[in-house]
């Protein structure tokens, strides 16, 4: 059975613990690195053990495109698909509703997919997200919403509030597998009318977990924390609760202290492919010229395979020479940097002294 307890609180940030129905647990707060099509871009499963990942995204959409839901089933499941022995969280495809709105049309039944690798078409309905998600074994499955992108008016940010509202409840009974949590999701855009009523009512469904969804899409970052803080009020406090597609350092710290429990951002993956890397003292960008001779490790504090084992000379000669390594290696080390800011987040609600932890890295941090 999924369980959740909070076992610290410092304000209103919480520490606790997700136990999954296979055994497996996942200390919170918690940042899942996101593998969309069954990979964390670059690494390997042993990599991303290593950064001390405890669960990973992947994405319902691409998965029901390529390779399929069924034959990811036949074989054994995502888990033994991809390697990787930790829990797995899916998306439902509703961001792809919002990412792909050049090729989508919404309908109160669901909406009408043109695939974006080879134009077909598709119906995906809450009923689909929920099969496909049990089909590829997710311990985490999450229901099936809409986005609305900002700004929007206030029109169809109520209109895409019913319908996530409407799609939650059919999810809900769509749902089969006992050994795989459900997470409803509010909508609402930055509208705190609609973002209270979209959490009574998701609520009122009831789900094991509850995320937060349609921010970070273009709102400020003031904006954000905002909405955030107007949601959580009206969720559950025995539950986790799920700030989807955020984001950076600054941001999960912020939220965090306005009581999120779970993660996830492309961030340190993407951010790393562009050469672009987190350190304890801000982020460089790696292409710089004044790294060409600098024997220095990325960053001193941290103990990943490549601040360990390579010089920032190094990493900037594999980068500009365009070698996949360099890949592998600042991916490695931005989820791991992500990884340790968690640790260093539940310590601090642990401690009691998250209100400093936060004041200073806000202060102190350019990232």
């Amino acid at each position: 059975m999924f369980h959740f307890e909070v076992s610290n609180t410092d304000g209103k940030a919480r520490r606790g613990l997700i136990r999954t129905p296979s055994g497996a647990e996942i200390n919170t707060p918690v940042f899942m690195p996101v593998g969309t099509q069954a990979t964390v871009k670059t690494l390997s499963p042993e990599d991303i053990l290593r950064t001390g990942a405890e669960i990973i995204l992947c994405n319902t959409y691409h998965l029901y495109l390529r390779p399929g839901h069924k034959l990811i089933e036949n074989l054994g499941g995502l888990h033994k698909f991809m390697n990787w022995k930790k829990p797995i969280l899916t998306d439902s495809g509703g961001f792809q509703v919002f990412s792909l709105k050049g090729l989508t049309k919404i309908t109160d039944d669901g909406v009408h997919f043109q695939s974006h690798l080879d134009g077909s078409r598709f119906f995906m309905t809450p009923e689909l997200a929920v099969e496909i998600q049990e089909s590829l074994g997710s311990d985490i499955i999450m229901c099936f919403d809409e986005v609305a992108p900002y700004p929007s008016t206030p029109e169809y940010l109520k209109k895409a509030l019913e319908r996530t509202t409407l799609w939650a409840a059919r999810c809900k009974a769509a749902k089969k597998n006992p050994n795989a949590a459900l997470f409803g999701i509010t909508q609402g855009g930055t509208d705190p009318f609609l973002r209270e009523l979209s959490a009574k009512e998701i609520v009122g469904i009831g789900f094991d977990g509850y995320a937060l969804g349609g921010l970070s899409v273009g709102e400020s970052a003031s904006m954000m924390v905002d909405m955030v803080d107007v949601t959580t009020k009206h969720l559950p406090e025995e539950k986790p609760r799920y700030l989807m597609g955020v984001g950076t350092p600054q941001d999960i710290v912020q939220a965090v202290g306005h009581g999120v429990d779970m993660f996830d951002c492309v961030m340190p993956t993407r951010n790393a492919r562009n050469g672009a890397l987190f350190t304890s003292r801000g982020k460089i960008n790696i292409r710089n010229a004044a790294y060409a001779q600098d024997p220095a490790p990325l960053d001193e504090e941290c103990p990943c395979e490549t601040c360990t084992g390579y010089s920032r000379a190094y990493l900037r000669h594999l980068f500009m020479a365009g070698e996949v390594l360099a890949l592998r290696l600042n991916t490695i080390h931005n989820v791991t940097y992500y990884q340790r800011l968690m640790m260093k987040i539940r310590d601090a609600i642990s401690n009691g002294s998250y209100a400093e932890f936060s004041a200073q890295f806000l202060s102190s941090s350019d990232v």
